[in-house]
């Protein structure tokens, strides 16, 4: 079974993707920021993939997937960016903090399965 890790301080989003991914097959785990993100990702091996937002307090997402891509134990594993923002500046800082893919909210849930089957088959 394939394990996602949700890192969004939504819990309104946390639930609906929980509910989307699970009745989909997938384990889930959450985090409510980058902190706690991060932490979560440590405490539940074998995530292989992060869906995660860009606004969130404490740390924000990108933040958080500079710290993931750089830590040799998690840098593989691909991240999902799904938020509300879609300028090429934030996007492009994404890409360098090694975001995979981009999704803007709100989203399909269709498309949402289609990017991770890709991501991770």
């Amino acid at each position: 079974m394939k394990r996602i890790l949700i890192v969004d301080d939504s819990e309104t989003i946390r639930n609906q993707l929980r509910r989307l991914l699970e009745g989909k097959g997938y384990e889930v785990f959450e985090g409510v920021d980058g902190q706690n993100g991060f932490e979560q990702l440590r405490a539940h091996k074998g995530v292989n993939l992060i869906i995660c937002d860009v606004n969130m307090p404490n740390v924000d997402g990108l933040t958080m997937c500079g710290k993931i891509h750089l830590d040799q134990d998690y840098k593989s594993i691909p991240i999902l960016m799904l938020t509300t923002e879609s300028s090429a500046e934030l996007k492009s800082r994404g890409k360098a903090a090694g975001v995979t893919a981009w999704i803007t909210k709100p989203f399909d849930a269709e498309r949402l399965i289609a990017v991770l089957q890709k991501l991770i088959p």
